[in-house]
């Protein structure tokens, strides 16, 4: 190599330039996540601390207990969030709890600290709170009425709470078995010395299903033993004398205390001290869904010793590997912030349910069972399998493998597959027979080694078994006689019941052709083309069909807008639900009389405001404008409003409920350029890029390439900042002119994809809005 002498100044700029590139390389992408972003506006997420797909979770609770919110509580507000950046008043943090759920479960045994004379009133303890802080990992807040500054971070199993008392005297830390979100409030507590305890708290029936009912075990160890403890319960506490085996002494020691175990509805431990100023008292806690056992030795394992600070950088370290499968380039700071925050909310579910000897609850049953694969649970199959385990087999293949591999446990333990998986309780909330749809679509994306003979037989279940003893299809006689199914009860769903079946069946038609099953597979292709009954020309919609044949009449295609009950949908209407054919999207334009009739009637919905982005039937709607080459600017255009409307660098920056990652599912796959509108095809609707370069790198067991490079270059410099639509794009040497859709080997084998965007694009009378 030659060396060059350079002049100070050129010498200076390459230092500044080679500093900037360390400090850019170096830059955390963690930093990038915002955990505040969808706490309001119904997102129903939390700013707590988990690990990617952990089963701890520990989040601030504060949406019960203060006087701001005695309105709520004479209205009968039903919370399903433990958390809501609306409300400011902190009851204690929770441990495990759901993100971005619709119903209220889980968020219970809530730890808290209060200073000064015990008070085991929860609205009376509770207190103001300030200064929240929170990334991937970790999250921090003051307590104003106690001068307590409160920390947690997590492990898979296990969490631990910092509370430094800053003003010291008269300290308390405080476990309420009987506040959370659960419908249940019985628990069971005992302590095992005085700075430990184990117990299990009682939950259930999650969204109105009293079959769904388990128990959350735990183990707590406070950092310092206390030097009075004891429990609260709403009947007066027995005191007495217990005895404990004393191994230094060799004897047995005798102290004072309440009794070692307490059972009941709305009891507590409480632990107190006398601190010193600064002095900070430490709270860590492990969980378990098989014994109170278990989650000792969870914590043990996990957190052999205590240290805050390790356990903290050992979550942010497991944060920003997983982050960094996706490295963006450009875009602006909310930008980045919004797309790293939904890829943050797309790994908390499913997540694991296994301790850490391998045992879980098996489904539906009180036995336990050890897994050789991870065991995940909470699978909102209804809201996720659209996008969230599309996306799942492209970056993470190996989660999504072991989450396939659960469902057909789920199927061998307790003979169905899972529709509303909750702990290893079945729910049976929402809609349809999603498992099929999530098993074809991760096969169809190359990710096969699981048990593809067990796989089907599950599969025909569902799809096959008669009468009331089908569990996922309840009204299968109807459908598979009539082809759809009739508006029996006037509220019973009829019409999202039977689509979901179809695009069900369609993918069972799809993976039985696989399997070499052609007389199934013709079978269950044809039962997927009966969304056409529903077909009401008059309306141009989908419409609930009544028992003797005839179209439901009055029709009010607009209503259940705002949720209110709605004769043959569920959450949605019509609008929301007639373009959801994902499979036949051609065949359902032929239907509504062509082309520029499908395209003049999709477009309505958006320009009457009949489109619902927070929810998931309709999710897919601006992508079905490029089956059409002609109106695929419509594509562009839409989805860049509707990212800049609905999504933002701020707590109500998520369109409504997350459902378990699923509306974060839709804007990262937006923000990439490309999404899955049929789950099950392998192929996607494209749309504009949001940043100048993205790096996917690809799990190389299931992918040729070690990384996909999407890149957007603006054909005009000057439009640069304002670009919108593309109508090429390139792929090594060949350049896709007026090409709005692609295939998934073609994209994940391409190495790099260059989309060349514009200001204006398509059709020439369009100008941005």
């Amino acid at each position: 190599m030659k060396l060059t002498k350079l002049p100070l100044v050129a010498a200076l700029s390459l230092l500044v330039l080679s500093s900037n590139a360390w400090a850019q390389s170096t830059k955390r992408l963690i930093d990038e996540v915002n955990p505040f972003i969808g706490t309001s506006n119904f997102g129903t997420t939390n700013p707590g601390a988990v690990v990617p797909n952990g089963l701890m979770s520990i989040t601030p609770f504060n949406v019960s207990g203060s006087p701001e919110l005695n309105k709520f509580d004479k209205d009968k507000r039903w919370w399903s969030t433990p958390y809501t950046a609306d409300n400011k008043f902190f009851s204690g943090f929770s441990h495990v709890n759901l993100s971005g759920v619709g119903c209220p479960e889980l968020g219970s045994i809530i730890v808290s600290a209060s200073a000064g004379d015990l008070d085991v009133d929860y609205t009376h303890y509770g207190s103001a709170m300030s200064e929240e802080k929170a990334h991937p990992g970790y999250y921090s807040v003051q307590l104003n009425k106690h001068k307590i500054k409160a920390e947690v971070t997590a492990t898979q199993r296990t969490a631990v709470s910092a509370f430094t008392f800053e003003r010291g005297g008269k300290s308390n830390i405080l476990v309420n078995l009987g506040l959370g979100l659960t419908n249940e409030s019985g628990a069971t507590v005992r302590f095992l010395n005085d700075s430990t305890i184990v117990g299990s708290k009682l939950m259930g029936t999650f969204c109105y299903a009293p079959q769904a009912v388990f128990n959350q075990y735990f183990a707590i160890r406070i950092s310092r033993r206390a030097p009075a403890s004891g429990y609260w319960k709403k009947q007066p506490p027995m005191e007495g004398v217990e005895a404990e085996w004393d191994k230094d002494q060799g004897k047995y020691k005798i102290y004072p205390t309440y009794r070692k175990e307490i059972s009941g509805n709305d009891i507590g431990v409480w632990f107190s001290y006398d601190t010193k100023p600064g002095e900070t008292i430490y709270v860590q806690t492990g969980v378990s869904f098989v014994s109170e056992e278990n989650a000792l030795l969870n914590l043990t394992t996990e957190q052999p010793k205590l240290d805050f600070a390790a356990v903290r950088r050992a979550a942010e370290d497991s944060w920003e590997k997983a982050l960094r499968v996706v490295e963006v380039e450009g875009g602006t700071t909310d930008q980045r912030k919004i797309f790293y925050t939904a890829l943050y909310h797309l790994l908390i579910h499913p997540n694991i349910l296994q301790d850490v000897n391998g045992q879980y609850p098996m489904m539906g049953s009180l036995q336990t069972a050890t897994t050789k694969h991870d065991r995940y649970t909470v699978y909102s199959l209804w809201d996720t399998y659209r996008n969230v385990h599309p996306l799942l087999s492209i970056l993470y293949p190996r989660k999504q493998l072991a989450m396939v591999e659960t469902m057909l446990d789920m199927y061998k333990e307790g003979g169905w597959l899972p529709k509303w998986e909750l702990y290893g309780q079945e729910t049976f909330t929402m809609e349809g027979d999603p498992s099929i749809i999530v098993i074809n679509d991760t096969w169809q994306r190359g990710i096969r080694d699981f048990d593809t003979k067990l796989a089907y037989e599950a599969m025909l279940k569902g799809a096959t078994t008669p009468g009331k003893d089908n569990k996922l299809r309840p009204d299968f006689d109807d459908y598979a006689s009539r082809g759809y199914v009739p508006l029996r009860e006037k509220f019973d769903n009829s019409v999202s019941h039977a689509l979901e079946y179809y695009i069900a069946d369609w993918n069972l038609s799809q993976f039985a052709s696989a399997m070499g099953k052609k007389k199934d597979a013709q079978l269950f292709a044809r039962r997927a083309s009966g969304y056409k009954h529903y077909y009401d020309k008059e309306t141009g919609l989908l419409r609930p069909i009544l028992p003797d044949g005839k179209f439901l009449t009055p029709f009010h295609p607009t209503l259940g807008r705002d949720f209110e009950p709605n004769p043959g949908f569920h959450e949605g209407n019509s609008w929301n639900y007639s373009f959801y054919v994902p499979h036949d999207i051609r065949g359902l334009a032929k239907l509504m009389g062509g082309e520029r009739k499908f395209v003049d009637k999709l477009q309505s919905v958006f320009d009457k405001e009949n489109y619902d982005p927070a929810n998931e039937p309709d999710i897919a709607y601006p992508y079905l404008f490029t089956y059409f080459p002609k109106e695929a600017w419509r594509t562009q255009r839409i989805t860049s409003q509707l990212l800049s409307k609905y999504y933002r660098n701020e707590p109500s920056g998520i369109p409504g409920n997350d459902d378990t990652g699923a509306m974060s599912a839709w804007a990262i796959f937006s923000m990439l350029g490309f999404y899955p509108d049929c789950p099950g095809s392998m192929s996607y609707g494209l749309t504009t890029p949001t940043f100048d370069k993205v790096t996917i790198h690809l799990d190389t067991k299931y992918y040729k390439n070690p990384t996909l490079v999407i890149e957007t270059r603006p054909v005009d410099e000057h439009t640069n900042r304002q670009r919108i639509y593309f109508d090429e794009f390139q792929i090594g040497n060949k350049l896709y002119k007026n090409t709005y859709r692609i295939n998934h080997d073609e994209l994940m084998n391409a190495g790099k994809i260059t989309f060349f965007t514009k200001l204006v694009g398509g059709t020439p009378e369009i100008t941005v809005d």
